[in-house]
């Protein structure tokens, strides 16, 4: 996985929008991201991190605009509109590529997370955060859950600021 400050050019999401400013292991781990590469033919170490994370069930998802058809676009669009979630958010990648853009921490600027086959990366509950696909408008990926699967989106405004999951998240910032 490749991390950088997303440049805020206007234009196609799908773009790198990469503003040449690369962003370390520390400052992901500093907002809570972690992030593991395991190749795709060594599965057995996804359920080592699984265990140690308590991960109990999965499934798995696959975006493409053949797959999705007339709904692709829609689709696209409600994953890349900033949103939290109340359970961490942790995808395996298993084929294709995209995007994880993360809200840094105080500057609120976009940190860009370019994910490919055999990457691993989790979000913690109460990070702002969208998705998109790259220009290969392609993605496999495995959905962990520590409970029953869900995936529900609280798009970024006042109530949700007041979220008792994003409060806790922003004060594991403040300690760290």
């Amino acid at each position: 996985m490749r991390a950088y400050y997303f440049d805020n050019v206007p234009g196609d999401q799908r773009l790198l929008h990469d503003s040449g400013q690369p962003v370390s292991d520390e400052v992901l781990r500093s907002i809570g991201v972690l992030h593991w590469h395991i190749p795709t033919d060594e599965q057995s170490q996804i359920e080592a991190v699984a265990e140690e994370r308590s991960y109990k069930n999965r499934d798995i998802i696959t975006i493409t605009r053949e797959g999705l058809g007339d709904l692709y676009e829609i689709k696209l669009k409600n994953f890349y509109e900033e949103h939290m979630h109340e359970d961490e958010e942790i995808r395996y990648i298993l084929e294709g590529s995209g995007f994880f853009d993360v809200r840094d921490h105080p500057t609120d600027s976009w940190i860009r997370c370019q994910v490919d086959a055999g990457d691993l990366i989790v979000l913690p509950a109460g990070i702002y955060h969208r998705f998109t696909l790259d220009e290969k408008n392609t993605i496999k990926a495995m959905r962990l859950f520590k409970d029953e699967p869900k995936w529900i989106p609280y798009n970024r405004d006042e109530a949700t600021d007041a979220n008792p999951y994003r409060i806790n998240y922003t004060r594991t910032l403040a300690v760290n």
